[in-house]
């Protein structure tokens, strides 16, 4: 756009001068011959330069100077043709921008003028827009500021408070005032524990130009409070327009807190507030590296598991057994130290770690005060509740260099005490890894076993005492281990029952004496031979156990009748009711029931009434006592009277002298078995003594 030149001038010959030369000039003039008509020109019509003379008609051009109220006024080029200098001056000093003596020479140097005024004019706008638009940009950052909820600081270099931002009161509750000519580092409302740190990072980054920090720490608020502030800092000291530190800050409490709860939540244990195993390890870590360190420094871990736990949980429900848990973890709390640490692992598993201690006396004395408190009862629910604890106890070495592995050996010790009766502690020592480790050496064999089906059948003739007729065996499991060779029961049994493999062996020893059975049946018309086979109480309780029974029976052609199956009197006064049912199903089947081990610690024999038996066996521990104790000579005349009343027969287990056998047969005993009737066989012997039985 062409700039646009307003010419007031009365002369018309200098009019035309002055058009003439700006026809070479890109520019727009206006020309005007007097001073109400530049005055009307200008309220209706935009200008970039007026060029006017002096004197005019109708007044004095210098008043043009003052006419227009905008912010950037417009340049005023005054021509004079009476060389008056102290009225040009005078112009000057009022705000013209130049004068000119009209002279044709001058008149023609008025485009040069007027190029320079408009050059001025525009580095004047530019310069007026630039410091409008730098306003507007302050204003706005002022706004931004004064409303924002962070707040602002501006530090020196030293530390002080040059600038704070008036969202320090809303933030903090504190006068700006109360802030300024302040060591940052120092100010009173930040947490003692955090003001070292603060002060570091500050100075830290004063040395550092252009860098930036965020941090976290603890301020006072005026109205009490500890609030959570979070603070981006960043060295503007090299830039002349701050040359200071500007720090944002704002209350991150509620984000904080959160972050806080999370954490707890996973370090903690949800239904006792307890730590948890992974608080735990990493106290323990701690404890282990400290020891490493300092000769002088031991530690102690308490593995605890509660006894009859199971009982609570089934006898009144979960609900119970947790307010139970809780309890617990509440008098455990109370018998150690505040730098003690105490961790639930789950279900009814806690460990205590007992940090600097004197000697292994010292954990012992606490595992004595826990066991006193675990040994009152706890009321829930109205409930008066019974538990103890079995304890592990570790003494810390430098030799442990993972957590794990005092866990390890405080479980080891735990189970000793669990073993050796319950609500008692032990105190590990190296031994018993090895004995665990053994242990666990055979659960994977045991497991290993039963894949490959190692496990063997012996059988163990039972005679008709009266005549002396084989009349049965019973099926005794041995295990052909690869290199311990061949194992009794005694050996792997019972660990075989904990780890829930019992089932398993028991149905292959089942499957192998009715294969077996079937063989003797077809090979030697052993048609009359029946065979006992223990059951123990897991099995016993299977649901499936009628059905898979009666499936080997009809897979084998073998009648009921050649199966006995020997429980223990325990097994069948645990189940009572479920009993009941599960021995007739199979007495109706016709599978006939033995108890085995009669007469051992129950004085209730009404149960021999109720339940569908055929068949008792006299624990052998009466038999063995027959020559040195006469009670057990009565006992047993009395289990034999009882069985005859009840049309039951009787088996004497363990018989091994010639005077036991004839005591046995003087009471009116039915069967019996044991070394001196016969040995457990295989069943290749098995087969050759009913060869010869047969012949």
């Amino acid at each position: 756009m062409k700039p646009h030149i307003l010419l007031v001038e009365d002369n018309p010959d200098h009019v035309a001068l002055i058009q003439r030369a700006f026809e070479q000039s890109a520019v727009q003039i206006t020309a005007t011959s007097s001073l109400h008509e530049a005055r009307q020109l200008l309220a209706t019509q935009s200008f970039d330069l007026i060029i006017c003379d002096l004197y005019m008609p109708d007044g004095r051009s210098d008043e043009l100077l003052t006419i227009t109220d905008t912010d950037v006024p417009l340049p005023v080029v005054l021509m004079t043709g009476h060389g008056d200098e102290q009225t040009a001056v005078a112009a000057l000093k009022a705000g013209a921008l130049d004068y000119v003596v009209k002279t044709p020479a001058t008149l023609l140097e008025l485009p040069r003028i007027a190029e320079r005024a408009l050059r001025e004019r525009r580095l004047f706008i530019e310069r007026q827009q630039a410091l409008q638009a730098l306003q507007r940009s302050e204003r706005l950052f002022r706004a931004m500021i004064e409303r924002s909820s962070d707040a602002v600081l501006i530090v020196d270099r030293h530390g002080f408070v040059r600038y704070a931002s008036p969202s320090t009161r809303h933030l903090l509750g504190y006068q700006v005032e109360g802030f300024l000519s302040q060591p940052v580092a120092s100010f009173p409302f930040i947490h003692p524990a955090d003001r070292e740190r603060v002060k570091n990072i500050f100075f830290d980054l004063v040395q550092r130009s252009g860098a930036s920090t965020i941090t976290e720490f603890r301020a006072l608020h005026a109205g009490g409070g500890w609030r959570w502030i979070e603070a981006t800092a960043s060295n503007w000291l090299d830039d002349p327009a701050v040359e200071g530190v500007i720090v944002n800050y704002r209350d991150v409490t509620e984000r904080k807190l959160m972050e806080l709860r999370l954490q707890h939540g996973i370090l903690h244990d949800a239904l006792t507030g307890l730590p948890n195993r992974l608080l735990l390890s990493d106290r323990l870590d701690q404890a282990i590296k400290r020891s490493q360190r300092h000769p002088n420094y031991h530690f102690a871990v308490l593995f605890l598991d509660l006894d009859h736990f199971k009982f609570i949980n089934d006898s009144f429900g979960h609900p119970v057994g947790d307010r139970f848990l809780v309890a617990v973890a509440t008098r455990l709390y109370r018998c150690l130290r505040a730098i003690d640490t105490c961790a639930r692992l789950g279900g009814d598993e806690f460990v205590v770690l007992l940090d600097d201690i004197a000697s292994v006396e010292q954990a012992v004395s606490v595992a004595e005060r826990i066991l006193q408190q675990l040994d009152r009862p706890v009321e829930v629910d109205g409930h008066l509740l019974h538990s103890s604890a079995s304890i592990g106890i570790v003494f810390g070495s430098p030799e442990y260099s993972e957590p794990a592995e005092v866990l390890r050996d405080a479980d080891i010790a735990m189970y000793r005490a669990k073993a050796a009766g319950k609500s008692r502690y032990v105190v590990f020592q190296p031994v018993m890894r090895e004995a665990a480790q053994a242990r666990l050496g055979l659960e994977n064999d045991l497991r290993r076993a039963v894949t490959l089906r190692e496990f063997v059948v012996y059988y163990q003739p039972i005679v008709n005492i009266h005549s002396g007729t084989l009349i049965g065996f019973e099926a005794l499991v041995r295990w052909q281990h690869p290199v311990r060779g061949l194992l009794t029961p005694a050996a792997f049994l019972d660990v075989a029952e904990e780890i829930g493999l019992g089932d398993a062996i028991g149905w292959q020893v089942m499957e192998l004496v009715c294969r077996q059975l079937a063989e003797w049946r077809q090979t030697l018309l052993a048609n009359d031979l029946s065979i006992h086979v223990n059951l123990s109480a897991r099995q016993f309780m299977l649901p499936d156990l009628y059905s898979r029974l009666v499936q080997l029976l009809e897979q084998y052609h073998l009648p009921p009748r050649s199966i006995k199956l020997e429980l223990t009197e325990s097994t069948l006064m645990e189940y009572n009711q479920e009993a009941a049912a599960v021995l007739a199903s199979l007495r109706n089947y016709g599978i006939q029931i033995v108890i085995d081990d009669f007469g051992v610690g129950y004085s209730s024999l009404s149960y021999l009434i109720k339940l569908p038996i055929d068949q008792i066996k006299i624990d052998r521990n009466f038999i063995i006592q027959l020559n040195q104790d006469r009670h057990s000579e009565a006992i047993v005349s009395a289990i034999i009277n009882l069985a005859r009343g009840l049309h039951l027969a009787v088996v004497a287990e363990g018989l091994e002298t010639a005077e036991q056998l004839e005591r046995m047969r003087v009471a009116g005993c039915d069967y019996g078995q044991g070394y001196l009737l016969g040995y457990p066989l295989s069943a290749e012997e098995a087969s050759r003594l009913l060869q010869q039985v047969l012949q």
